[in-house]
C-alpha cells in the first residue's frame, strides 16, 4: 500500500513528545507521522460518525481537519454526538466542533464549513483535501459525495449506522486508486455497492427509528483508523470489503466487494437525486391553520421519541412513537382525522402515508413542532406519562 501524503516537515521536540507512542510503531515511525501531520481530511457532518472520527484523527495529528456542517447543536444530539456538550447546544456544529479538536490538539488547523454540500460548491471544497469522511445521513449528500469523489479520484472512507449496526467500507476510483492497491481496472464507488438510492421512504433514518448511542463511537473509530491507514500507506484499508458490526450480538465480520463492470453509470444530480430523498406527497396544513383548528378539538399525533416529548409536547396530543406506528399504524385508528406531528415534518409524512395505507385519514403537520415554535404558539414541559399519551 503506497502512502496517500508525502511527509511534512520535522516534528518539534513537543510533538516528538506528543506522538511517542506512534513513533514507537515501525509501520508509522517519524516519517508517518509527518505524513498525518502534512495530511489534510474533511468530514462530512461533524454529528454521530463524524464526532469520533474527527476527535481520532485530531489526537493523531492529521494537520486540516475540514468541517462541513450547515446544523446547530441540538440536546438530541448529546447522546452520540460527542465532540459537543450541553453548553453548546444552540452553536453551529461545525464552530462546536473546531472548539472542542483545537482544545484536545492546539497544532492542528480546522477549517470551518459552515455551510450545506451542493453541486456547487463540492468540488471547490473537496479538491482542498487528501480524504473524505462520509458519516452523513441523507442519500442525497451520499450520492453527491460519490459523485465528486469520483470525479476528483479522492479517497472516501465511509460509514453507515442504524439502531444496533453499522457499516465501514473505502471507496476510491481512477488511476491513483489502483496504484495503491484498490481492485478492479479503475478502483471501486459506492455504486458498486448501491447502484442507486432506495425508493424515499424505505429506509428509516436513526431519528425514526433510534440509535444505540456507543455504535457511532464504533464505526467512527473505525473510519479514523481507515484514514490514517491511507494516509500512511499501511496495512490493508477496506477497499473492497465492507464491515459489518452487529452490537447485539457482539459479531464483527467483513464482506467482499468486487467492482461492477464499466463503464460506470453517470452520476446522479442533485435533481435526479429528489425523487429519493424528498419526503412522500400527502395531505398537508401549515401552522397557522393548524394552530386555528387545533383550537377546534382536532385530534393530534405525536410520532417523535419518548425523549423528544418530555423536552415539549402539545397538551392533549396522542404520543404512538414512528417506529411503533410504522408496525401497527391501527393503534390511530379513530372515527375523525388525525393531525400528525413530529420535529420538523418528515418522521410525520411517513406516519400519515402509513396511516393511509390502512384506511386512516391522517393530515401532516409542515413543520412540526419546530415551526410551531417558531410561530411563537406555546408548548408544555412533558412528563414521562402525560394526558392522551398512548
Amino acid at each position: 500500500m503506497l502512502p496517500l501524503v508525502d511527509p511534512g516537515p520535522p516534528l518539534t521536540p513537543e510533538q516528538t513528545v506528543r506522538y511517542s507512542r506512534h513513533l514507537m510503531l515501525d509501520q508509522i515511525g517519524d516519517l508517518g507521522q509527518r505524513r498525518l501531520k502534512n495530511a489534510k481530511v474533511l468530514a462530512i457532518g461533524a454529528g454521530g460518525l463524524g464526532s469520533p472520527s474527527l476527535l481520532y484523527l485530531a489526537a493523531a495529528g492529521v494537520g486540516t481537519l475540514g468541517v462541513i456542517d450547515d446544523d446547530k447543536v441540538d440536546r438530541s444530539n448529546l447522546h452520540r454526538q460527542v465532540l459537543h456538550t450541553d453548553t453548546h447546544v444552540g452553536e453551529h456544529k461545525a464552530t462546536s466542533a473546531a472548539q472542542a479538536l483545537t482544545e484536545l490538539n492546539p497544532d492542528i488547523t480546522v477549517n470551518q464549513h459552515r455551510e450545506r454540500l451542493t453541486e456547487d460548491n463540492i468540488d471547490e471544497i473537496f479538491s482542498q483535501y487528501d480524504v473524505i469522511m462520509d458519516g452523513t445521513d441523507n442519500f442525497q449528500t451520499r450520492y453527491l459525495v460519490e459523485a465528486a469523489c469520483t470525479r476528483l479520484g479522492i479517497p472516501e472512507v465511509w460509514g453507515s449506522i442504524l439502531q444496533f449496526n453499522g457499516q465501514v467500507s473505502v471507496f476510491w476510483t481512477g488511476k491513483k486508486a489502483v496504484e495503491h492497491g484498490a481492485p478492479g481496472p479503475d478502483g471501486i464507488s459506492l455504486r458498486d455497492l448501491f447502484p442507486t438510492p432506495p425508493p424515499a421512504g424505505q429506509v428509516p433514518a436513526c431519528g425514526d427509528v433510534g440509535v444505540l448511542g456507543s455504535l457511532p463511537g464504533q464505526i467512527g473509530t473505525i473510519m479514523a483508523t481507515e484514514a490514517v491507514k491511507l494516509i500512511c500507506g499501511i496495512g490493508q484499508p477496506l477497499i473492497g470489503r465492507v464491515m459489518v458490526i452487529d452490537t447485539l450480538s457482539a459479531e464483527t465480520y467483513t464482506v467482499p466487494l468486487s467492482p461492477r463492470p464499466l463503464p460506470r453509470p453517470e452520476p446522479l444530480t442533485a435533481q435526479e437525486l429528489l425523487p429519493y430523498c424528498s419526503a412522500p406527497k400527502v395531505d398537508e396544513v401549515d401552522i397557522v391553520e393548524f394552530h386555528k383548528l387545533r383550537e377546534s378539538g382536532v385530534r393530534v399525533l405525536d410520532v417523535r421519541e419518548v425523549s423528544e416529548r418530555d423536552e415539549a409536547y402539545l397538551p392533549g396530543s396522542e404520543h404512538i412513537v414512528l417506529s411503533q406506528l410504522l408496525e401497527h399504524p391501527e393503534l390511530a385508528a379513530g372515527e375523525q382525522p388525525i393531525y400528525v406531528h413530529c420535529k420538523a415534518g418528515a418522521r410525520s409524512a411517513r406516519a400519515v402515508e402509513a396511516l393511509k395505507k390502512v384506511g386512516i385519514r391522517g393530515i401532516n403537520v409542515a413543520g412540526g413542532l419546530d415551526a410551531w415554535q417558531a410561530a411563537g404558539y406555546e408548548v408544555d414541559s412533558a412528563q414521562l406519562t402525560v394526558e392522551g399519551t398512548k
